[in-house]
């Protein structure tokens, strides 16, 4: 239970971040001042990968909140903060008041254990028949649980 608490508050606090930067790149900076910055900063094909970075975040966010689709998920928001690391942070060294790239290896550490762990059992993957979640944390084996639904 303990365990799933923790997952529980992780993917919140992962979400508002995801959430509030993604929100930020569609709203207050929209899509082509977004595109434009990612231009400036060398990133390429800014008007593609700006667009994907806003939804990965945005969407992605709403859904590791959620807990759906959550480890697909987390590894597509993994993916853009590791191109983020590479190709705009690295350079600055660790500081983000530098440029540096300590939030993106944060949410990306913190999205990884949420990847591997799974959203727990306070998520929409964890109510899908079938689901790791429901496999790994039944008190029956699978088998029994089968034969049961019978």
């Amino acid at each position: 239970m303990l365990d799933d608490i923790a997952l529980l508050l992780a993917r919140i606090a992962l979400s508002v971040i995801l959430i509030a930067h993604g929100w930020q790149k569609f709203n207050e900076w929209t899509l082509a001042g977004t595109a434009s910055a990612f231009g400036d900063m060398g990133v390429p094909a800014p008007g593609l990968t700006s667009a994907i970075a806003a939804a990965a975040e945005l969407v992605g966010g709403v859904l590791v909140l959620v807990g759906l689709l959550t480890p697909v998920v987390a590894v597509l928001n993994i993916l853009v903060l590791m191109s983020a690391f590479v190709l705009v942070h690295v350079q600055a060294g660790v500081f983000v008041d530098n440029g540096g790239y300590e939030l993106v290896l944060g949410l990306a550490a913190g999205l990884l254990l949420i990847a591997a762990r799974g959203a727990g059992k306070f998520s929409i993957d964890a109510l899908l028949p079938g689901s790791a979640y429901r496999n790994q944390h039944t008190d029956q084996p699978a088998e029994q649980e089968l034969a049961a639904s019978r």
